[in-house]
């Protein structure tokens, strides 16, 4: 790793202003999360296309290596505490973002679907209509996270220690910080979080269930972040451009996990085995069991190693890139879209005409772009330079 004082090379800071293959794998994490979310018959088929391996896992670590390869940049240029703030801001930003879908939730949503009687949006924030005081005032601390919100307190968490993880990296390099990072992966196999959460529930009397703290157990999904971010610094400074071709053993290897889960996924479903079993804790999304994160890998070195082949071959959809430009934006938009179609059509069902899931994926979809067009717009007139809206 180059050192901290080093100045980083402005041919590399150039091209990663502006990388239309990061903005269209973005956008396309963003469609499928909607897709997957959105209440219709094309969410459980659409859900997972590449094998035991979701959006998230995909948005997380895109969006860990843009703030690894924007704030790297930002800290060599303008020095490190510049990069701290840029952090601090950007966590704010999304804190924002996040308390507005709350109060949103609890307001408006939450009016709109108890008026319908909607079971699914009901029960989505059940906690909240049977304590609302303890609900708004977790859910602003970022401790009462309801399904769906549940994905940006994880970001900000994430966000807020990244400038100390960043500053030691450059600094005294990666090796303690992926070994600390697998230790807090592999404990949080054995729901770590949970026991320490109940302790704490017993020492301060706090109201909110741990089953209401939301799906993703930060323990294991802060190592997707920590290599999203050491991989977006090392591009920064130019040190992954000198990394060696992945071994073609390896690439055989990679196939050879990756076409077996992809098959098997459409043959089983979502779910591995029927039932309460080992396979499907190992494959299980929401503590990155280790055959997801196995699958996810596999996945990741085959983008890397034909990524230039396919960036040659593949036409450039303006569509993904416009959604990926404006990523925050668009996910929240996504949120009040998939919140919206909850408290007034409910669950999707099979009596349900088809026609209604089609008109609410493209309108959804085109309520998406619109706001990414209208937040690429003001961001260009607020900030007319190159790759102003690299970053959102």
């Amino acid at each position: 790793m180059r050192p901290a004082g080093m100045p980083i090379n402005k041919e590399h800071e150039g091209r990663m202003n502006r990388r239309w293959e990061l903005d269209t794998l973005r956008g396309l994490m963003l469609v499928l999360m909607f897709v997957t979310h959105l209440p219709t018959r094309f969410s459980s088929m659409l859900g997972q296309p590449f094998g035991y391996v979701s959006a998230a896992e995909g948005f997380v670590m895109l969006s860990a290596f843009m703030a690894g390869m924007i704030y790297t940049a930002k800290g060599q240029r303008d020095g490190l505490p510049a990069m701290r703030n840029a952090f601090l801001a950007r966590a704010l930003k999304v804190y924002a973002c996040h308390a507005a879908l709350l109060l949103l939730l609890f307001t408006v949503i939450a009016a709109l679907g108890i008026s319908r009687d909607e079971p699914a949006l009901k029960n989505l924030i059940g906690f909240y209509l049977e304590q609302p005081m303890a609900g708004l005032m977790g859910g602003l601390l970022l401790i009462y996270n309801p399904p769906l919100l549940d994905i940006l307190p994880l970001y900000i968490m994430l966000m807020l220690v990244s400038p100390l993880v960043l500053e030691h990296g450059l600094k005294r390099g990666w090796r303690g910080i992926f070994a600390l990072s697998i230790v807090l992966w592999a404990s949080a196999q054995f729901k770590i979080s949970e026991n320490l959460y109940n302790a704490f529930v017993a020492l301060t009397d706090l109201q909110v269930p741990y089953r209401e703290t939301g799906s993703f157990e930060t323990f294991a999904w802060q190592f997707l972040w920590i290599l999203g971010l050491w991989m977006g610094s090392a591009t920064a400074t130019g040190a992954m451009k000198n990394r060696r071709p992945f071994p073609k053993a390896l690439i055989l290897a990679c196939i050879a996990i990756a076409v077996p889960l992809l098959l098997w996924r459409y043959i089983a479903g979502q779910v591995p085995t029927e039932g309460e079993s080992l396979i499907n804790h190992w494959f299980d999304k929401w503590h990155l069991g280790p055959l997801r994160l196995l699958n996810f890998f596999a996945l990741l070195v085959l983008v890397m190693h034909f990524g230039e082949w396919l960036k040659q071959r593949i036409p450039q959809f303006a569509f993904l890139q416009t959604l990926g430009a404006a990523s925050l934006p668009v996910f929240c938009v996504h949120l009040v879209v998939v919140l919206l179609a909850l408290s007034i059509f409910g669950e999707s069902t099979p009596e349900r005409p088809v026609w209604t899931d089609v008109l609410l994926m493209l309108s959804g979809l085109g309520s998406l772009y619109l706001a990414a067009i209208i937040t690429l717009r003001f961001d260009a007139e607020a900030n007319p330079r190159p790759g102003a809206a690299a970053s959102r």
